[in-house]
């Protein structure tokens, strides 16, 4: 559990002479990045024990469904309306990228907890919070026939990471935003050119489509989307705890 924190933090360190922690984080079939970092004050007088991380807020109206035939087709026969799935999705969506962000702290060795009311007061605390900007399902069908980001999904946020002294009230300490998507994945009009040249169309369309399907089924939506986002949202906060010396000595060894 300790050895990519230690990673991380001999990383991190590095960066410890500047004023904030942003960068681009390449994540397997998607980009996925920390953009547009500010530091809102100095690091606070006594370290935090714990990190509180609380789901960000997000509206049904901000989610962009699947406007293909099929996906229509799937909510008519779920017996589920339009405006019920876009509800369900961004509670899924807070939801998982909250316990995601936990799970990839604690993974590192940092002491994470998931909150959804007021932060304990007794203790000196980190609070992870944000408000999403983008939870849009895409185009599943451009995605398996065109690709190269055609139809992609994209899941989006701005974070604000808060200091809250024990038995104080919260100062902001930076905010970023980040976001994750579907990728570049080539197409299978992409794919199916190869075979096409040897004559191959169907073989090389059923093989690319059988292809892509799994590739969806792995992650290429806006629940993959949303596991890379809070991955990258963990990693960018742990990084700014170690060069910013927010987190206790004990909590970053």
């Amino acid at each position: 559990m300790q050895t990519s924190f230690n990673a991380l933090v001999r990383n991190a360190k590095l960066l410890a002479g500047t004023a904030l922690v942003a960068g681009s984080l390449l994540l397997t079939g998607a980009a996925s990045a920390a953009t547009n970092a500010t530091q809102a004050s100095a690091a606070p007088l006594a370290r935090a024990d714990v990190i509180y991380v609380y789901a960000f807020d997000a509206t049904p109206g901000e989610v962009k469904m699947d406007s293909g035939m099929g996906q229509k087709l799937k909510i008519a026969m779920s017996g589920e309306s339009s405006a019920q799935k876009q509800d369900q999705t961004a509670v899924d969506t807070r939801v998982q990228v909250a316990n995601e962000i936990v799970r990839e702290l604690q993974s590192m060795g940092l002491n994470a907890v998931r909150v959804d009311g007021p932060a304990p007061a007794n203790q000196n605390a980190l609070i992870v919070e944000g408000n999403f900007q983008t939870i849009d399902e895409g185009s599943r069908r451009r995605r398996i026939l065109i690709g190269l980001g055609a139809g992609k999904s994209e899941v989006g946020a701005s974070v604000q990471i808060l200091y809250k002294p024990a038995n104080g009230s919260p100062m902001p300490l930076q905010s970023f935003s980040a976001d994750a998507n579907s990728g570049h994945m080539p197409g299978v009009a992409e794919t199916a050119g190869v075979g096409a040249a040897a004559g191959h169309v169907a073989t090389a369309a059923a093989t690319g489509g059988s292809l892509h399907g799994a590739s969806e089924m792995k992650g290429d939506s806006v629940a993959g989307d949303a596991k890379k986002l809070a991955d990258s949202i963990a990693k960018q906060l742990a990084a700014a705890s170690v060069a910013n010396g927010w987190m206790s000595a004990e909590h970053t060894d």
